[in-house]
């Protein structure tokens, strides 16, 4: 199906919103094929609305009436805003998810108020919700046509948010929220309500994390499976994005995986090594061809049975 045109207005907005919120995603979204670049930034900047929503808004209540105006305008129900129109146009003409995207509003409702994770069951349900629905819908941007290379999309979503909540330990609580999993932290010597009140063992947080970032990276390397399954001339965006993330843990490693020393960043230079190095890779697995599909690793879903895109 040929597209509609996008407005200048909502295409300039898209991309603009992609430059200022996430620059990882806006340097891997200039390698991608200029025929998919507009749809992916069209993409996170719907996503990028329902974030807004929860975190902009004056109250909780505030909030819930706004994700619940974008799910009416979404389904059909309201008139849209231009940006959700031409998001509506694009997820139609790409076969998007309807379940994607109705899992992703699910997630970010779930922000709302205190916020609390019992295991890693509760985590990785949330992460899934969040962030791999967004993979999901991004493999029908790129035009991924085998229904296995969806397995991988949804860790590398799980992945890079674990990966985000590493980072953001201190930040969150701050805001009500403790995305670390109670069981962990017990485990530890600590406890969800230590890291709200503020003299949380940093020890025990960081063992935390130090878990979850070894948890991330299985998440990581089930994704790099998946990438022979992007078509080629979309694959190296994707592994840059993948791989500048990937960064955001190794340095946090580096300063002993203790988020409550201040917001781990990754300095251009670095980047710029990983996403070369992204590049390479992407190149190198592009001149071996697609292999013969390989099985996923089945346990790495076993907490997500019943989502879409899910084998478990």
């Amino acid at each position: 199906m040929r597209a509609a045109p996008i407005s200048r207005a909502v295409r300039e907005e898209s991309h603009a919103s992609l430059a200022h919120h996430a620059r990882t995603f806006h340097l891997a979204g200039r390698l991608l094929p200029a025929d998919v670049r507009d749809d992916a930034a069209l993409l996170y900047a719907f996503c990028r609305m329902v974030d807004d929503a929860a975190d902009e808004s004056a109250s909780v209540a505030e909030a819930r009436a706004e994700l619940d105006r974008i799910e009416a305008e979404w389904q059909g129900s309201m008139a849209r805003r231009p940006l959700i129109a031409a998001f509506r146009e694009m997820a139609t003409r790409r076969d998007v998810s309807s379940a994607a995207v109705t899992e992703l509003l699910r997630g970010v409702r779930s922000d709302l108020g205190p916020v609390g994770m019992a295991d890693d069951a509760d985590l990785l349900r949330y992460c899934y919700r969040v962030a791999s629905t967004v993979g999901l819908m991004m493999c029908s941007v790129l035009r991924v046509e085998s229904e296995a290379a969806r397995a991988h999309a949804v860790d590398l979503g799980i992945a890079m948010q674990l990966t985000n909540i590493c980072r953001d330990v201190a930040e969150d609580a701050a805001g009500g929220r403790v995305y670390l999993p109670e069981a962990r932290l017990v485990a530890a010597g600590s406890c969800s309500q230590a890291l709200l009140d503020g003299p949380a063992s940093r020890e025990s947080v960081s063992r935390v994390v130090r878990e979850l970032l070894e948890m991330a990276d299985g998440y990581y390397r089930s994704a790099d499976r998946g990438m022979r399954y992007i078509p080629w001339r979309a694959r190296g965006g994707i592994m840059v994005a993948s791989r500048v993330y990937r960064a955001i843990g190794v340095r946090l490693r580096r300063r002993g995986c203790d988020p409550l020393r201040g917001r781990t960043v990754v300095p251009r230079w670095e980047k710029a090594a990983w996403g070369a190095r992204a590049l390479w890779m992407g190149m190198a697995s592009s001149l071996r061809g697609r292999r013969v599909e390989i099985a996923h690793d089945a346990p790495l879903h076993r907490h997500l049975r019943g989502l879409p895109g899910v084998r478990a």
